[in-house]
């Protein structure tokens, strides 16, 4: 289960949690929801790559009973999907906080930038 802080939106997953989870090994759906010339340019490992406007027709290929972490480009757009996974009734699901812009500048700075 995702860890709360307090005076933290409990959605909210910082970039250096993420990677501690990662480590950890535990078992994340990872969801890419920004459009395709920006996944081509950079993304995280083992990724679903989703864009924002095809989330509502893939549901079926999520999973539902892992925990969901998802980032766009920083963090407006994965925030919105988050809040329409909520909706569709997925209970484990986080934002990237600040998205991979945010991941690249506090957890792994050979990622592009853009």
């Amino acid at each position: 289960m995702f860890g709360f802080f307090s005076g933290k939106n409990e959605m909210e997953l910082h970039p250096t949690e993420l990677k501690e989870r990662i480590e950890m090994g535990d078992d994340i759906v990872l969801i890419d929801v920004r459009e395709d010339w920006e996944h081509s340019r950079v993304k995280l490992p083992d990724a679903l790559h989703i864009p924002l406007a095809q989330l509502p027709r893939k549901l079926a290929e999520i999973d539902r009973e892992k925990d969901v972490v998802v980032y766009c480009h920083h963090g407006a757009r994965s925030l919105q999907a988050c809040h329409f996974l909520k909706k569709m009734g997925f209970e484990k699901v986080k934002n990237l906080t600040g998205g991979i812009d945010a991941y690249a500048l506090h957890v792994d700075r050979t990622l592009p930038r853009y």
